[in-house]
C-alpha cells in the first residue's frame, strides 16, 4: 500500500520522537541508561503528511507501530491526538487519509502487554482518554477516510468508525472482540457499529466477537469499497481528490448537517440543522464563484471563502 512520492512532513514532529513511549509502570525494572536508549531510538508511532500539489489540501496520517501491528498503547494515543490538534489548526487541510504503514494490519487494538501491567484505575483511564480521542477525530470538520489493509480489530476497528468512510482491501477482517476478554468495546464501538450497521447487526458483531471480511462490510454498510488487496490506498485517493475539487465550505457543511442532523430526535429538528447549515453558505464568495463558473462554461476556483 503505497502513497504519492513527495509528500511534505507535517512540523513539529522531531520533538515527540523523545517522548516516553511507555508508561512508567513498563519500564521500572529497566537500567536508566536502557531507559534513555529506548526513549531516544523510539520511532514516532504516528506520521502526519501533507500531500503535494496537484494533491494539496489531502492531509496523511499514518499509523507506524510495526512490531505491535499498530496496537494502540498511550505513546500513540498521545500522538494520535497531537495529529488531530495539527489538523484542527491547518486551515488548508480538505480531507484526512487514515492508513497503516505495517502490510496486512490497520491497527491491532489495545497494546495487551502494556495493560497487563495497569491497575484498573489506569486501564479506565486509557479507555477514557482514547474514547475522548477517537470523539475529537469525529468531530474534525472535513472527511476522514480509513484505508482498510488486514486486521482492523478493536480498538483498530472503533478508529476506522470515527471515520467518515472505510475503503477495504479485499483482505480485510474487521471485528470487535472485547467480550472474549470479559469487557466491552469500550472507545465507542458500541454507540458508532449501530448507528452505521443497525442495530441487530452490531449485537451479533459484539456479542460473539467474530470478524466479518471486507465483502460482508461492505453488505452491512460498514465499509463504503471493497477492492483487491493493496488497492485501498488508491481508492481512497481517487475519493480524496473528488472531494477537493468541491467547494470546501459546502463539503464542511455537508458534514456538520448530517452528523448534527441525525443527533436529533424528530425529522423537523434535523431539517432545521439542515437549514442553518444552508443560510451559512448563502453569501460565500465560492457560491457566486460556483454559479459564475456555471454560466461561463468553466471549472470554478474556490477559496474556502
Amino acid at each position: 500500500m503505497g502513497s504519492p512520492r513527495g509528500v511534505l512532513a507535517v512540523s513539529g514532529y522531531l520533538t515527540g520522537r523523545y517522548a516516553p513511549a511507555a508508561s512508567v509502570s513498563t519500564i521500572g525494572h529497566q537500567s536508566p541508561f536502557t531507559r534513555a536508549f529506548q526513549i531516544l531510538a523510539q520511532p514516532d508511532p504516528v506520521r502526519l503528511q501533507k500531500l503535494p500539489a496537484p494533491d494539496s489540501g489531502i492531509i496523511e496520517l499514518r499509523l507506524e507501530r510495526p512490531e505491535v501491528k499498530n496496537a494502540i498503547n498511550w505513546d500513540l494515543m498521545r500522538k494520535l491526538r497531537s495529529s488531530i490538534e495539527k489538523i484542527q489548526a491547518d486551515a488548508t487541510a480538505k480531507v484526512v487519509l487514515v492508513a497503516s504503514s505495517v502490510p496486512g494490519a490497520f491497527c491491532a487494538g489495545a497494546d495487551l502487554k502494556e495493560r497487563r501491567l495497569m491497575s484498573s484505575s489506569e486501564v479506565g483511564e486509557y479507555s477514557r482518554s482514547l474514547r475522548s480521542t477517537f470523539s475529537s477525530f469525529e468531530a474534525l470538520p472535513i472527511p476522514t477516510i480509513a484505508i482498510i489493509e488486514g486486521a482492523a480489530l478493536g480498538g483498530g476497528l472503533e478508529l476506522a468508525l470515527s471515520c467518515d468512510l472505510r475503503i477495504c482491501g479485499e483482505n480485510a477482517e474487521l471485528g470487535l472482540p472485547e467480550t472474549g476478554l470479559a469487557i466491552i468495546p469500550g472507545a465507542g464501538g458500541t454507540q458508532r457499529l449501530p448507528r452505521i450497521a443497525g442495530r441487530s447487526k452490531a449485537k451479533e458483531l459484539i456479542f460473539t466477537g467474530r470478524r466479518c471480511d471486507a465483502a460482508e462490510a461492505v453488505m452491512m454498510g460498514l465499509a463504503n469499497y471493497c477492492v483487491p488487496a493493496g488497492e485501498a490506498y488508491q481508492k481512497a485517493l481517487d475519493i480524496a481528490r473528488e472531494i477537493t475539487q468541491k467547494g470546501p465550505l459546502g463539503i464542511r457543511m455537508a458534514k456538520k448537517a448530517i452528523d448534527r442532523g441525525t443527533e436529533v430526535a424528530d425529522m423537523s429538528s434535523a431539517l432545521a440543522v439542515e437549514g442553518e447549515c444552508y443560510e451559512q453558505l448563502l453569501h460565500t464568495q465560492d457560491r457566486l464563484e460556483a454559479l459564475a463558473a456555471f454560466a461561463e462554461k468553466r471549472k470554478p476556483v474556490y477559496i474556502g471563502k
